[in-house]
């Protein structure tokens, strides 16, 4: 038994660590790095094809964004997750296929006049349906053994519909050890979904540390924070530009503005219209209308129960397409624009800034973790111009940050979730800035008393043993993250799939064997 290291280590985004155990390896978590990438990543120490399943915390695609690239490297496992997760996995990963092809056909456009080599996107559509395919899917709370010696139960994590910490039981020769992955614990009293629900033991925690330095300072009341915003600007005759996550923010933002309506806050604005812009925002949220017996709190409950629809309201449009979308900008009427992406990196939100930020009576407002080298980071932290579509645009709109509301726990609620696990061996801390993982960890040896530590990517565990390797640090010197070499990578998982069937092929008939043969020395001259 043994566990590796390999993403989001130091680092917020790229959730993966691998596991052998009971004769299987497999993973828990394969998200996609964004942003700023400070350290390098090894690799997963075996070919795709080796892979027997993979454990899906939740669907954010910094947890669940590789899936497809795993797949188009020989995959064919299970892919473990909770139903909801299952369900926006299907939109969000054919979501960011399509932004991989998109942006491929558009770099390829720009580098043909250029005289550049063909970019190839990290994968294609065909690879995010396949893994979709893999799914299989769990409800909350219920222990299942998915292979010999292993048996893992998903409990909500109160981060995003369908969110889930993973409890995983391994019995191995007489040996039994448990772990838990945390996933991204939630932030308590958020609209819509439940509380994070604790976990009582464990051996080994998996555990994050996005806000392990602080403590989120919310207002007393979100509803009229965000209105006094809303007033404010309507009052100058801007808009209101919201950057938000397709899936859960932007459904917690509409519960809030239905909030506002319904209470009057803005007697003199009442019929101010709101466009949700985001094609993947309008399917995200028939999903959570369909899984919300699993994942509503009794608040939102109370909604269904009289037959109101929580998060829909008179004056709400819906932007599908890119005309609608454009239609949005020659409206002059003061109106809320939700886009994604939430951290400004893609997506129509790039177009609603361009029509905005220039504009003093507009407002900018970010409402979730903006993370370093992102554009949305660069906006909060007061950049005075930002580049759009090759145009410097100046920015003169009001930026702020409506503070407490955030899908993440903070540091005390951090603590709350890991008092809850009786006296755990060890807990190893990611998905964390390499000062705040590192920080979060010094906290939990000092004032808990436990044995808790920050890997670094490679860093390994032996679970029978209990050695611990921590592994070191590779900065990734070109600051900014590298596209991928899809390309030659799967040149080499192909390599690696086609020694693994030579290797199996001792029992096949001559024949067959002279014929893989021949085709490949056929290959091999093709291409020599």
């Amino acid at each position: 038994m043994k566990m590796m290291f390999i993403g989001a280590n130091h680092e917020v985004t790229g959730s993966c660590t691998y596991i052998e155990a009971c004769g299987k390896r497999f993973l828990v978590d394969f998200g996609m790095e964004q942003g700023f990438d400070e350290f390098e990543n090894v690799q997963i120490p075996c070919n795709p094809s080796q892979i027997d399943f993979v454990l899906l915390t939740h669907a954010h695609i910094d947890h669940s964004g590789l899936l497809p690239l795993l797949f188009a490297g020989g995959f064919k496992g299970e892919i473990h997750a909770t139903k909801p997760t299952a369900h926006l996995c299907d939109i969000m990963l054919r979501d960011s296929a399509h932004i991989q092809e998109f942006e491929a056909e558009w770099k390829n456009r720009r580098g043909k006049r250029e005289g550049k080599d063909e970019y190839v996107p990290l994968y294609t559509m065909d690879d995010a349906l396949g893994a979709i395919l893999l799914f299989v899917e769990h409800e909350y709370g219920v222990f299942r053994e998915i292979s010999d010696g292993i048996q893992i139960r998903f409990t909500d994590a109160g981060h995003l519909l369908g969110s889930a910490s993973i409890e995983i039981k391994l019995f191995e020769n007489g040996v039994h050890r448990k772990l838990v992955f945390s996933g991204d614990i939630g932030n308590k009293n958020q609209p819509l979904i439940k509380d994070p629900t604790y976990i009582e033991d464990a051996d080994y925690v998996i555990m994050e540390s996005t806000y392990g330095d602080r403590v989120h300072h919310r207002p007393t009341d979100y509803v009229a924070a965000l209105a006094q915003v809303l007033r404010e600007t309507f009052e100058k005759g801007g808009n209101v530009v919201i950057p938000s996550f397709a899936v859960g923010r932007t459904q917690e933002l509409l519960y809030f503005i239905k909030q506002i309506k319904e209470r009057g806050l803005i007697p003199e604005f009442a019929d101010f219209p709101v466009f949700v812009d985001s094609p993947l925002a309008i399917e995200a949220t028939n999903i959570f209308m369909k899984n919300y017996a699993s994942c509503f709190d009794d608040e939102a409950m109370d909604y269904i129960t009289r037959g109101v629809n929580p998060i829909k309201f008179d004056g709400l449009n819906i932007a599908v397409s890119a005309d609608e979308s454009r239609a949005i900008n020659f409206d002059s009427r003061p109106k809320v624009i939700i886009s994604s992406s939430g951290m400004c990196e893609a997506g129509r939100i790039k177009h609603h800034l361009k029509h905005n930020l220039w504009r003093e009576e507009c407002t900018v407002m970010f409402v979730g973790y903006q993370a370093i080298n992102t554009l949305g980071r660069k906006l909060a932290d007061g950049a005075k111009t930002a580049k759009l579509f090759g145009e410097e645009i100046a920015v003169k709109a009001r930026v702020l940050t409506l503070p407490g509301i955030s899908g993440h726990a903070d540091k005390n609620g951090l603590d709350e979730w890991i008092k809850a696990i009786d006296n755990p061996k060890k807990v190893f801390i990611n998905h964390g800035d390499d000062k705040v993982s590192t920080l979060y960890a010094e906290h939990l040896q000092q004032d808990f008393g436990l044995d808790a530590v920050a890997p670094y990517s490679g860093a390994t565990f032996d679970l029978i043993t209990e050695v611990y390797e921590p592994g070191s640090p590779v900065k990734n010197e070109r600051r900014f993250k590298a596209e991928p070499n899809t390309v030659y990578g799967r040149l080499v998982a192909a390599v690696d799939n086609l020694t693994a069937l030579v290797k199996e092929s001792s029992g096949r008939t001559n024949k067959d064997l002279a014929k893989l043969t021949d085709s490949i020395n056929n290959l091999i001259l093709k291409f020599k």
